[in-house]
């Protein structure tokens, strides 16, 4: 398995990579949230193309939450 560090930056290139990448940032903060059962997930959008996916300590264990920052 990948080692995954976060929060993890995501630049994407178009809708499906959006879609795909996404998924996959998701599921290994999923991962890691679910061995720790401390954190939520945080997903923010800085921009058309810009995420970032992160554990979060103000989203409640069990939830993924959305941000616009742009």
């Amino acid at each position: 398995m990948t080692a995954h560090h976060f929060p993890m930056t995501l630049t994407v290139a178009d809708r499906a990579s959006m879609d795909s990448e996404l998924e996959a940032a998701v599921s290994a903060a999923r991962a890691h949230a679910l061995a720790e059962k401390r954190h939520g997930i945080l997903v923010t959008r800085h921009g058309v193309d810009k995420f970032t996916v992160a554990l979060s300590e103000t989203v409640p264990f069990g939830l993924t939450r959305e941000h616009q920052a742009w």
